[in-house]
């Protein structure tokens, strides 16, 4: 490890001397010196010397960017970005990989922009769901300026879920209605069947029967979904919505179709009621505030 250290040390000392400038000599060599902070932060990183690493590694991004190398700048700060990972200092690492995101799209590398972006909100994820939605949704903007709308779709689809686990609904049933589009325009029908029944779900849970309707009322339009069993099961569900028919609506949402969505629907279906708690008649044009507290209440436990 001492060796490593002492090594890395040479390494530095040999990139400020390609930095010094002189009478002969009126240009750094930023080539030549981020060369060598690289092999001083590899050096580092095998002794365990994680900070130290780091810093090597923004020294390195440093001269590449004094060099206009902007995709070689990027790839150091990434770099510096996972050291702080390893050191558990999550935000600041989500920094550094944002940071590296810009210099990739300016350098004409948008994929890898989108791709370091989707790394940084998967680091987010477990510490800031919120922070983790908005890297999910730059990255799916790069791609989609590309025109690459299945990796945008994707990224959107992970925004939408953890916008439901925050019941942030109004925001996911937009984000929803991006991705439904997505598919859509890709043409992957069966997809945007599955979308629109997350829409519902969603709808619902801000108590608008009206937009939920509104949702499957539109998918009309999308190629086999009148005569699919996801188009059925929503009848269904909004009927029973409508009727507050309790055992109907257990029966949809604890279907194997609803229920094998992914995790964040699925505890929308098990924790959603029809308006009152249950009983027949028809649902009124307003609730009154008391039943909706008592979905929001028990929904909150349901997710957190």
């Amino acid at each position: 490890m001492a060796q490593k250290i002492s090594e890395a040390h040479e390494h530095i000392a040999k990139a400020e001397k390609y930095l010094k400038t002189s009478f002969m000599k009126w240009k750094p060599d930023y080539d030549s010196a981020a060369s060598e902070y690289a092999k001083a932060a590899v050096a580092f990183k095998n002794a365990k010397q994680l900070e130290q690493a780091k810093d090597a590694y923004l020294q390195e991004a440093e001269a590449h960017a004094n060099n206009r190398s902007l995709f070689h700048a990027a790839k150091a700060f990434e770099q510096a970005g996972m050291m702080l990972k390893d050191l558990q200092r999550m935000p600041e690492a989500v920094q550094y990989i944002e940071k590296a995101s810009v210099m990739y799209v300016e350098n004409g590398t948008p994929d890898t922009a989108a791709m370091a972006l989707d790394r940084a909100g998967k680091l987010m994820e477990p510490l800031d769901l919120s922070k983790a939605v908005h890297l999910y949704q730059q990255a799916a903007a790069v791609f989609e300026n590309e025109e690459r709308l299945r990796q945008a779709a994707e990224l959107i689809g992970k925004a939408s879920r953890l916008l439901v686990r925050q019941q942030k609904f109004d925001e996911a049933a937009a984000s929803l209605q991006k991705e439904k589009s997505m598919y859509k325009e890709m043409e992957n029908y069966p997809t945007c069947y599955k979308k629109c029944i997350a829409q519902v779900l969603v709808q619902l849970h801000r108590a608008d029967y009206v937009a939920a309707q509104k949702c499957v009322r539109e998918s009309y339009s999308i190629p086999g979904f009148s005569g699919s069993e996801d188009c059925a099961a929503l009848e269904d569900l909004l009927q029973a919505y409508d009727e507050q028919d309790e055992e109907q609506l257990l029966r949809v949402c604890r279907s194997p179709l609803v229920t094998y969505m992914d995790n964040d629907y699925a505890k929308l279906a098990i924790s959603l009621k029809v308006p009152g708690g249950g009983g027949g008649g028809k649902k009124k044009p307003s609730a009154s505030a008391q039943p909706q507290e008592e979905e929001d209440d028990e929904y909150a436990g349901g997710l957190c």
